[in-house]
């Protein structure tokens, strides 16, 4: 009996040492390339919105050439981790064009974004800007708030500090029906 299970012993050695001594074929890197964000257009926008619908829902567009831009969305990655426990839903929508391409991956890479982030489709930029907001000129940044039943309910045009992002999360956090 113990002749036996010694020579198991000594086969599965022997198995996992030529194993290991094979010769490994070149595999694949595990990690994955970040994708590219997905292109919306108007129509595109409006079915997100609705999509979160249910949720507070803060959706912030950005570029890499906009340095307060640049600013504010780590913060907003922040405040989305903050605050996603209590049901926040934070969606980025890029505004850079094609050519900056190489910035915005490496910007989106550098910041590691908890939340979706989507580009805006080239071409119609007016309406795609009037269904977000009327009237809106396509300054940036630009952040649009929704409450759970997919009602825009305010906006910030311009840079905002944390403080001033914090109190309209709360507010959006604590309005409408649960």
């Amino acid at each position: 009996m113990i002749g036996m299970r010694s020579g198991f012993v000594l086969l599965c050695f022997l198995a996992g040492a030529s194993a290991l001594a094979a010769p490994q074929s070149p595999q694949a890197p595990k990690t994955v390339a970040p994708r590219d964000p997905a292109l919306i257009d108007a129509r595109g926008y409006q079915k997100l919105v609705q999509q979160y619908r249910g949720k507070p829902l803060v959706v912030t567009f950005w570029a890499t050439w906009c340095e307060p831009c640049r600013d504010e969305y780590p913060m907003l990655n922040e405040l989305a981790k903050q605050y996603a426990p209590q049901g926040l839903k934070v969606v980025g929508v890029n505004l850079d064009d094609d050519g900056d391409l190489i910035l915005m991956r490496r910007f989106m890479a550098r910041y590691k974004p908890i939340f979706p982030n989507y580009r805006r489709k080239p071409g119609e930029e007016e309406p795609f800007r009037q269904v977000v907001l009327p009237g809106w000129n396509g300054s940036l940044p630009a952040s649009f708030f929704y409450s759970k039943d997919g009602k825009q309910v305010g906006n910030f045009i311009g840079e905002r500090n944390r403080e001033t992002y914090e109190g309209a999360i709360c507010s959006l956090l604590n309005s409408g029906p649960n």
